[in-house]
């Protein structure tokens, strides 16, 4: 049975009657863990396969592994990362490059290894004086062209270990001033300024297969409705300016930055042309709302989707997992000297 274009989360380390009943019968594309969902790897085993035995196929399920302080799953049973900013203390330009990478792909190893195959990762957000730090230390630099080549080589060892990277917030999370988790930021710059800053990023890395939205307005590309749900900003700037024909996720539906009921927020990014919607807290009558307001996985987001998923069924490049834990290690310990 076809998909519908939404990605749903759960409430606990394993999945109720009711949340299997409803996953069988709504059919969502994809699921998104979070902490309260990653216990133990045995656990987190488990209950990956049971959210794909729900849907009858080899759904992608994504997670936040970012590092620092996004990071679901972590000790004791998964080592900490860094965060992305950490990584400017290596000196040298070529092993900055290496070590994200390879700390991307020892993540994609630990994710793999309990059924996970997207993570929500690189940012891609450039952040700006005064701006709120939601970002901060989640943004590689404040350049945009370093954060882009940074934000590749983390692509990359992710792709490399078989797992999916989205590239988030798009078209831009770094001038907000405020958190979209509980207000709807306001970004003034003029479309010149985004050009040559906040979009750079995003079109360094427009062959990546999955991106998230950024719950934010763009006074100058859409004065009243942020990129999640501006028709001109999904259409003209995401797939026409910056060139992106992967798949377009929003960030989480839940989030406060949006406004009206979870079917008509869910409606509204649809109809700007978003692929699929991400509702992540589980909570059964608002997965019930978005599952009734979005279509099925059909034409182009079909298609999307299809071409992002083929770009991980392949074996995951080789890697000696300690050697590479103790190479990470100690390029951070010595910033790289």
């Amino acid at each position: 049975m076809t998909s519908r274009a939404f990605i749903a989360g759960c409430l606990g380390t394993s999945l109720t009657q009711d949340e299997r009943a409803f996953f069988r019968d709504a059919r969502p594309w994809g699921f998104i863990l979070f902490k309260r969902n990653t216990q133990d790897p045995a656990q987190v085993a488990a209950l990956t396969a049971s959210m794909r035995e729900c849907v009858g196929w080899q759904a992608p399920i994504l997670i936040d592994q970012e590092g620092g302080r996004v990071q679901r799953m972590g000790p004791p049973h998964w080592p900490p990362y860094p965060p992305a900013l950490a990584f400017l203390a290596i000196n040298d330009p070529v092993q900055q490059r290496e070590i994200v990478r390879l700390s991307a792909r020892l993540m994609a190893h630990d994710l793999k290894s309990v059924g996970i195959d997207v993570d929500c990762l690189p940012v891609l957000d450039v952040p700006v004086a005064g701006s709120h730090d939601v970002i901060g230390n989640r943004a590689y630099a404040r350049d945009p062209v370093m954060v882009a080549k940074l934000g590749r080589a983390a692509a990359e060892g992710l792709l490399a270990g078989g797992v999916l990277p989205v590239i988030k917030h798009m078209p831009g999370h770094g001038r907000a001033q405020a958190d979209s988790h509980h207000d709807l930021p306001v970004v003034e710059a003029s479309l010149d300024a985004l050009r040559a800053h906040d979009f750079t990023p995003f079109r360094h890395l427009a062959d990546m297969p999955l991106a998230m939205t950024a719950h934010v307005v763009f006074t100058a590309l859409d004065a009243r409705k942020p990129a999640t749900t501006s028709r001109r900003i999904v259409r003209e700037v995401m797939r026409g300016e910056l060139g992106f024909d992967g798949l377009i996720m929003t960030d989480d539906i839940s989030m406060k930055a949006l406004s009206g009921s979870f079917a008509e927020k869910s409606k509204a990014a649809i109809r700007a042309g978003v692929d699929v919607v991400l509702h992540c807290h589980g909570i059964m009558d608002e997965m019930v709302a978005v599952a009734g307001a979005v279509p099925a996985m059909t034409g182009q987001r079909a298609r999307r989707a299809a071409m992002a998923l083929a770009r991980i069924r392949h074996e995951p490049e080789p890697i000696d997992v300690d050697a590479a834990r103790a190479q990470l290690a100690s390029a951070l310990a010595l910033g790289g000297s």
